[in-house]
Protein backbone atom coordinates (compact mmCIF):
# COMPACT_ATOMS: atom_id res chain seq x y z
CA UNK A 1 0.00 0.00 0.00
CA UNK A 2 3.12 2.21 0.69
CA UNK A 3 4.57 1.44 -2.75
CA UNK A 4 1.02 3.01 -4.52
CA UNK A 5 1.52 5.57 -2.25
CA UNK A 6 4.95 6.26 -3.38
CA UNK A 7 4.12 5.57 -6.90
CA UNK A 8 1.35 8.04 -7.05
CA UNK A 9 3.39 10.48 -5.99
CA UNK A 10 5.44 11.33 -8.75
CA UNK A 11 2.35 10.99 -10.77
CA UNK A 12 0.47 13.75 -8.89
CA UNK A 13 3.93 16.51 -9.13
CA UNK A 14 3.67 15.80 -12.49
CA UNK A 15 0.25 16.59 -13.44
CA UNK A 16 0.93 19.56 -11.41
CA UNK A 17 3.79 20.99 -13.04
CA UNK A 18 2.24 20.20 -16.30
CA UNK A 19 -1.25 22.27 -15.13
CA UNK A 20 1.19 24.83 -14.43
CA UNK A 21 2.79 24.99 -18.07
CA UNK A 22 -0.28 25.04 -19.37
CA UNK A 23 -0.87 27.98 -17.48
CA UNK A 24 2.17 29.38 -18.50
CA UNK A 25 1.64 28.59 -21.63
CA UNK A 26 -1.77 30.30 -21.98
CA UNK A 27 -0.90 33.40 -19.99
CA UNK A 28 1.80 33.81 -22.59
CA UNK A 29 -0.80 33.30 -25.69
CA UNK A 30 -2.75 36.19 -24.20
CA UNK A 31 -0.31 38.75 -23.64
CA UNK A 32 1.38 38.38 -27.15
CA UNK A 33 -2.13 38.45 -28.43
CA UNK A 34 -2.91 41.65 -26.61
CA UNK A 35 0.45 43.35 -27.52
CA UNK A 36 -0.44 42.71 -31.09
CA UNK A 37 -3.64 43.96 -30.82
CA UNK A 38 -2.12 46.77 -29.10
CA UNK A 39 0.32 47.42 -32.10
CA UNK A 40 -2.39 47.14 -34.49
CA UNK A 41 -4.24 49.67 -32.84
CA UNK A 42 -1.45 52.28 -32.20
CA UNK A 43 -0.16 51.68 -36.41
CA UNK A 44 -3.65 52.00 -37.55
CA UNK A 45 -4.45 55.16 -35.44
CA UNK A 46 -1.28 56.65 -36.41
CA UNK A 47 -2.00 55.94 -40.03
CA UNK A 48 -5.84 57.48 -39.66
CA UNK A 49 -4.52 60.59 -37.68
CA UNK A 50 -1.65 61.15 -40.52
CA UNK A 51 -4.21 61.05 -43.59
CA UNK A 52 -6.23 63.17 -41.71
CA UNK A 53 -3.33 65.70 -41.20
CA UNK A 54 -3.31 65.63 -44.94
CA UNK A 55 -0.23 62.88 -44.83
CA UNK A 56 2.03 65.78 -43.15
CA UNK A 57 4.01 63.77 -40.23
CA UNK A 58 6.82 62.47 -42.45
CA UNK A 59 6.98 64.97 -44.97
CA UNK A 60 7.40 67.39 -42.04
CA UNK A 61 9.80 64.96 -39.55
CA UNK A 62 12.61 66.54 -40.69
CA UNK A 63 11.38 70.16 -39.90
CA UNK A 64 10.99 69.72 -36.06
CA UNK A 65 13.49 71.71 -34.75
CA UNK A 66 13.15 74.51 -36.86
CA UNK A 67 10.76 76.24 -35.04
CA UNK A 68 12.61 75.65 -31.70
CA UNK A 69 16.06 76.79 -33.55
CA UNK A 70 14.63 79.82 -34.72
CA UNK A 71 13.17 80.13 -31.25
CA UNK A 72 16.48 79.90 -29.26
CA UNK A 73 18.65 82.05 -32.17
CA UNK A 74 16.04 85.16 -31.89
CA UNK A 75 16.45 85.03 -27.86
CA UNK A 76 20.13 84.36 -28.20
CA UNK A 77 20.51 87.52 -30.71
CA UNK A 78 18.71 89.67 -27.92
CA UNK A 79 20.24 87.98 -24.85
CA UNK A 80 20.72 91.14 -23.17
CA UNK A 81 16.92 92.03 -22.95
CA UNK A 82 16.09 88.96 -21.39
CA UNK A 83 17.20 90.18 -17.52
CA UNK A 84 14.51 92.61 -18.16
CA UNK A 85 11.53 90.71 -19.87
CA UNK A 86 11.97 88.16 -17.38
CA UNK A 87 11.40 90.68 -14.74
CA UNK A 88 8.53 91.90 -17.06
CA UNK A 89 6.58 88.59 -16.55
CA UNK A 90 7.21 88.11 -13.17
CA UNK A 91 3.52 89.11 -12.40
CA UNK A 92 2.33 86.59 -14.57
CA UNK A 93 4.40 83.86 -12.84
CA UNK A 94 2.47 84.87 -9.65
CA UNK A 95 -0.69 84.52 -11.22
CA UNK A 96 0.20 80.94 -12.42
CA UNK A 97 1.69 80.20 -8.76
CA UNK A 98 -1.21 81.89 -6.98
CA UNK A 99 -4.11 79.80 -9.14
CA UNK A 100 -1.45 76.60 -8.42
CA UNK A 101 -1.57 77.43 -5.00
CA UNK A 102 -5.57 78.32 -4.41
CA UNK A 103 -6.69 75.11 -6.41
CA UNK A 104 -4.39 72.98 -4.82
CA UNK A 105 -5.94 74.51 -1.42
CA UNK A 106 -9.42 73.84 -2.09
CA UNK A 107 -9.09 70.97 -4.34
CA UNK A 108 -6.65 69.07 -0.91
CA UNK A 109 -10.28 70.34 1.56
CA UNK A 110 -12.24 68.68 -1.02
CA UNK A 111 -10.19 65.04 -1.41
CA UNK A 112 -9.85 65.37 2.59
CA UNK A 113 -13.99 65.32 2.37
CA UNK A 114 -14.02 62.45 -0.27
CA UNK A 115 -11.63 60.63 1.25
CA UNK A 116 -13.17 60.28 4.50
CA UNK A 117 -16.90 59.71 3.38
CA UNK A 118 -15.51 57.53 0.86
CA UNK A 119 -13.03 54.96 3.09
CA UNK A 120 -14.53 51.34 4.36
CA UNK A 121 -14.59 51.57 8.51
CA UNK A 122 -14.33 55.89 8.26
CA UNK A 123 -17.25 56.48 6.49
CA UNK A 124 -20.07 58.61 8.34
CA UNK A 125 -22.86 56.65 5.95
CA UNK A 126 -21.50 53.50 4.81
CA UNK A 127 -23.99 52.75 1.93
CA UNK A 128 -22.36 55.67 0.51
CA UNK A 129 -19.45 54.58 0.03
CA UNK A 130 -19.74 53.74 -3.61
CA UNK A 131 -21.47 57.51 -4.50
CA UNK A 132 -18.71 59.00 -3.11
CA UNK A 133 -15.90 57.33 -5.02
CA UNK A 134 -17.51 57.76 -7.96
CA UNK A 135 -17.75 61.35 -7.34
CA UNK A 136 -14.23 61.31 -7.10
CA UNK A 137 -13.81 59.00 -10.52
CA UNK A 138 -15.70 61.10 -12.73
CA UNK A 139 -13.71 64.50 -11.02
CA UNK A 140 -10.52 63.73 -11.55
CA UNK A 141 -11.40 61.54 -15.20
CA UNK A 142 -12.30 64.56 -16.72
CA UNK A 143 -8.89 66.99 -17.96
CA UNK A 144 -8.70 70.29 -16.85
CA UNK A 145 -8.64 71.45 -20.13
CA UNK A 146 -11.91 70.57 -20.37
CA UNK A 147 -13.07 72.12 -17.49
CA UNK A 148 -11.55 75.19 -18.19
CA UNK A 149 -12.68 75.65 -21.67
CA UNK A 150 -16.44 74.90 -20.32
CA UNK A 151 -15.99 77.47 -17.62
CA UNK A 152 -14.46 79.99 -19.67
CA UNK A 153 -17.14 79.71 -21.97
CA UNK A 154 -19.52 80.65 -19.00
CA UNK A 155 -17.37 82.89 -16.69
CA UNK A 156 -15.30 84.48 -19.85
CA UNK A 157 -11.23 84.14 -19.69
CA UNK A 158 -8.76 85.04 -17.11
CA UNK A 159 -7.59 83.44 -13.82
CA UNK A 160 -10.73 82.21 -12.34
CA UNK A 161 -11.74 79.55 -14.69
CA UNK A 162 -8.16 77.76 -14.44
CA UNK A 163 -8.11 77.55 -10.52
CA UNK A 164 -11.63 76.20 -10.51
CA UNK A 165 -11.03 73.89 -12.95
CA UNK A 166 -7.74 72.68 -11.48
CA UNK A 167 -9.30 72.37 -8.04
CA UNK A 168 -12.22 70.11 -9.82
CA UNK A 169 -9.42 67.77 -11.08
CA UNK A 170 -7.15 67.62 -7.76
CA UNK A 171 -10.11 67.32 -5.39
CA UNK A 172 -10.75 63.65 -7.25
CA UNK A 173 -7.30 63.07 -8.21
CA UNK A 174 -6.26 64.05 -4.08
CA UNK A 175 -9.49 61.71 -2.66
CA UNK A 176 -8.54 58.94 -4.33
CA UNK A 177 -4.93 58.82 -3.14
CA UNK A 178 -6.22 60.23 0.39
CA UNK A 179 -8.65 56.97 0.87
CA UNK A 180 -5.84 54.95 -0.36
CA UNK A 181 -3.64 56.03 2.54
CA UNK A 182 -6.86 56.63 4.91
CA UNK A 183 -7.67 52.56 4.51
CA UNK A 184 -4.36 51.57 6.09
CA UNK A 185 -5.12 53.63 9.09
CA UNK A 186 -5.45 52.24 12.47
CA UNK A 187 -8.87 51.91 13.82
CA UNK A 188 -8.22 51.37 17.30
CA UNK A 189 -7.79 55.52 18.07
CA UNK A 190 -11.42 55.76 16.31
CA UNK A 191 -13.26 52.76 18.58
CA UNK A 192 -12.03 54.25 21.71
CA UNK A 193 -12.93 58.00 20.93
CA UNK A 194 -16.72 56.47 19.83
CA UNK A 195 -16.75 54.38 23.15
CA UNK A 196 -16.61 58.10 24.84
CA UNK A 197 -19.34 59.41 22.96
CA UNK A 198 -16.96 61.31 20.40
CA UNK A 199 -18.64 62.69 16.75
CA UNK A 200 -17.70 61.20 13.48
CA UNK A 201 -15.68 65.06 13.00
CA UNK A 202 -14.50 64.67 16.37
CA UNK A 203 -13.01 60.94 15.69
CA UNK A 204 -11.67 62.06 12.17
CA UNK A 205 -10.07 64.90 13.60
CA UNK A 206 -8.62 63.51 15.99
CA UNK A 207 -8.35 59.78 15.37
CA UNK A 208 -7.31 59.47 11.98
CA UNK A 209 -6.08 62.99 10.82
CA UNK A 210 -2.85 62.61 12.98
CA UNK A 211 -2.20 59.19 11.46
CA UNK A 212 -2.11 59.91 7.89
CA UNK A 213 -1.52 64.25 7.92
CA UNK A 214 2.18 63.09 7.09
CA UNK A 215 1.26 61.34 3.75
CA UNK A 216 -1.52 63.86 3.12
CA UNK A 217 0.76 66.93 3.09
CA UNK A 218 3.03 64.54 0.99
CA UNK A 219 0.44 63.83 -1.52
CA UNK A 220 -0.72 67.54 -1.56
CA UNK A 221 2.50 68.95 -2.14
CA UNK A 222 3.22 66.17 -5.11
CA UNK A 223 -0.48 67.63 -6.24
CA UNK A 224 1.32 71.01 -6.62
CA UNK A 225 4.04 70.90 -8.63
CA UNK A 226 1.15 68.93 -11.18
CA UNK A 227 -1.06 72.00 -10.57
CA UNK A 228 1.90 74.61 -11.44
CA UNK A 229 2.35 72.61 -15.22
CA UNK A 230 -1.34 72.57 -15.52
CA UNK A 231 -2.02 76.45 -14.78
CA UNK A 232 0.25 77.22 -16.98
CA UNK A 233 -1.18 75.16 -19.91
CA UNK A 234 -4.31 75.99 -19.10
CA UNK A 235 -2.95 79.92 -19.89
CA UNK A 236 -2.92 78.47 -23.31
CA UNK A 237 -6.97 78.70 -23.87
CA UNK A 238 -7.27 81.88 -22.49
CA UNK A 239 -7.01 81.21 -18.37
CA UNK A 240 -4.58 83.59 -17.46
CA UNK A 241 -1.15 83.20 -15.88
CA UNK A 242 2.46 82.63 -17.76
CA UNK A 243 0.82 80.41 -20.39
CA UNK A 244 -1.36 83.27 -21.85
CA UNK A 245 1.87 85.30 -22.04
CA UNK A 246 3.44 82.66 -23.49
CA UNK A 247 0.44 81.69 -25.67
CA UNK A 248 0.53 85.55 -27.27
CA UNK A 249 4.60 85.73 -27.73
CA UNK A 250 4.67 82.42 -30.04
CA UNK A 251 1.33 83.17 -31.71
CA UNK A 252 3.03 86.46 -33.21
CA UNK A 253 5.83 84.79 -34.84
CA UNK A 254 9.78 86.26 -35.11
CA UNK A 255 10.42 89.14 -33.67
CA UNK A 256 8.56 88.53 -30.05
CA UNK A 257 10.54 84.96 -29.70
CA UNK A 258 12.79 86.45 -27.44
CA UNK A 259 9.55 87.30 -24.88
CA UNK A 260 8.79 83.58 -25.37
CA UNK A 261 12.37 82.39 -24.45
CA UNK A 262 12.39 84.54 -21.42
CA UNK A 263 8.95 83.09 -20.39
CA UNK A 264 10.26 79.97 -21.09
CA UNK A 265 13.41 80.01 -18.74
CA UNK A 266 10.79 81.94 -16.28
CA UNK A 267 8.65 78.55 -16.42
CA UNK A 268 11.11 76.09 -16.27
CA UNK A 269 12.96 77.83 -12.92
CA UNK A 270 9.92 77.90 -11.51
CA UNK A 271 8.75 74.51 -11.93
CA UNK A 272 12.51 73.15 -10.96
CA UNK A 273 12.48 75.31 -7.79
CA UNK A 274 9.29 74.18 -6.25
CA UNK A 275 9.60 70.48 -7.51
CA UNK A 276 13.10 70.63 -5.47
CA UNK A 277 11.40 72.82 -2.50
CA UNK A 278 8.25 70.32 -2.35
CA UNK A 279 10.63 66.84 -2.85
CA UNK A 280 12.99 68.22 0.01
CA UNK A 281 9.59 68.83 2.54
CA UNK A 282 7.88 65.18 1.23
CA UNK A 283 10.89 63.19 1.81
CA UNK A 284 11.31 65.07 5.23
CA UNK A 285 7.34 63.96 5.77
CA UNK A 286 8.21 60.19 5.01
CA UNK A 287 11.13 59.74 6.91
CA UNK A 288 9.64 61.54 9.92
CA UNK A 289 7.05 59.13 9.60
CA UNK A 290 9.15 55.99 9.13
CA UNK A 291 11.52 57.20 12.79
Amino acid sequence: MSDAALGSAPQGIDTIQSSYMAQVQRRRLYGGLTLLIFVILMASGFNIADDRNAGGFWDGLHQIGDYPAEVLTEAWEKRADLPALILKYVPALVETVNIAAVSTLIGGMGGLVLSLLGTRGLAKWPRLIPLFRRISDIMRAVPEIVIALMLIFVLGGGPVPAMIAIAIHTAGALGKMFSEVAENADLKPVEGLASTGATWSQRMVLGVLPQVAPNYISYALLRFEINIRASAILGFVGAGGLGYELRNAMAWGPGRFDEAGAIFILLFGTIVFFDQVSSRYRNRLTEGQGQ
